[in-house]
């Protein structure tokens, strides 16, 4: 990513910012000073709502013109790339989502995935391990959404088709062709989405497993998706699954109608992480070891995308750095160094970044202003 402009997203009005050809990107300020703003902006860049999963309407700056845009330039092998994301405000009150490439308009995001992917890490996520199980689906499907730009596609009409089945469900008398009609889509996309999350697992664990280091303070995690649905998908033909789930959806339509839900299929899925040294449910880690396995989970998770999409991915990092100690500060600038990526990262304090590699770029942060510093200068 060579040049970041915005037009009135979030807290800037206009924003031209250089990077060159730096590999890893600080930006450093106070809180609220717009530091997160730009890496979500970045992460517009990939099928879904960004990092802060907020609405394309919320994206706008408060006084401006009611849309916004966001402009990338990237360096290829031949040439740049500019890509663009932006909305006009609908005469509704919504926001009308507009894609470019080069000028061109695209269909959808999805359409930037042919030049950049995108995975990110943020305070969010710190409790992901000791919370909800759809909070692990959830950052499933972002990790499967790096590598497989369809995925989000597949999620949202197999919930679409999930949330059609329930209101069926709620009628008195449901008619039983429309359910037959509605539980045949439910099983054909619920099948596509476990494959899809199976897949990715399984790829992610055996990368891991392969380039296990004992001696690194990002310890290794040990991935599981259990679910009865995902076990199927890895052993047996998917028409033959569909057709298993459609009795499992049959079966239980009373149990479903006085639950309210479906409760069987990928939407009750679980990723199960250890920590693989000790043998540890991640969940029952410390904080500091939760830290450390999830930050060790999102660097394996980057070079998975690079080697199955042949792009090294734009790695976001938000407030990584403020809670290591200043050995695993010093390991992770070496391991992001080594991913081949362009890694951006936020923090609050200067001297957080004071010891990147030569090459890197810092920025001040300060109300909507970007200025470059040198390690010297704060």
């Amino acid at each position: 990513m060579k040049r970041l402009m915005l037009a009135d997203f979030r807290s800037y009005a206009d924003l031209h910012l250089d990077v060159g050809e730096a590999p890893l990107v600080a930006l450093v300020g106070d809180n609220g000073a717009g530091k997160t703003n730009l890496i979500e902006a970045l992460s517009l860049f990939t099928p879904g709502r960004g990092l802060r999963r907020a609405d394309f309407s919320e994206l706008a700056r408060l006084g401006g013109r009611g849309g916004f845009a966001v402009s990338a330039t990237l360096a290829s092998a031949f040439d740049e790339i500019r890509l663009g994301i932006g909305s006009e405000p609908t005469a509704d009150g919504g926001a009308g989502r507009k894609c470019r490439v080069d000028g061109t308009a695209v269909a959808s995001a999805s359409a930037f995935a042919e030049y950049v992917r995108v995975v990110w890490l943020t305070p969010a996520l710190d409790g992901l391990f000791s919370g909800a199980a759809g909070d692990r689906r959830r950052f499933l499907d972002r990790l499967v959404l790096a590598v497989d730009a369809g995925h989000g596609t597949r999620v949202n009409a197999f919930e679409k088709a999930m949330r059609g089945r329930n209101r069926l469900l709620a009628e008195d008398a449901p008619h039983r062709a429309w359910l037959d009609a509605v539980e045949r889509e439910v099983a054909e996309l619920g099948v596509a989405v476990a494959a899809a999350r199976a897949e990715t697992v399984a790829r992610l664990a055996a990368l891991i497993e392969a380039t296990r280091d004992d001696a690194s303070p990002f310890p290794s995690a040990e991935l599981r998706l259990e679910g009865e649905i995902e076990a199927m998908v890895n052993t047996t033909a998917a028409v033959e699954v569909e057709d298993h789930y459609r009795r499992l959806l049959r079966d239980g339509r009373a149990r479903d109608k006085a639950a309210g839900r479906t409760l069987a299929g990928p939407q009750t899925s679980e990723l199960v992480v250890h920590h693989r040294a000790k043998a540890m449910p991640a969940g029952q880690c410390s904080t500091g070891e939760q830290k450390a396995l999830l930050i060790g989970l999102v660097l394996a998770h980057a070079r998975l995308v690079a080697t199955m999409s042949g792009i090294a991915p734009l790695v976001l990092m938000d407030e990584v750095a403020a809670h290591l100690d200043p050995r695993r500060r010093a390991a992770l600038y070496r391991e992001l160094g080594a991913l081949g990526s362009q890694v951006w990262m936020t923090g609050a304090d200067p001297a957080l970044f004071a010891d990147l590699p030569d090459g890197s770029a810092r920025f001040l942060v300060t109300s909507g202003v970007v200025t470059r510093y040198a390690a010297t200068e704060i």
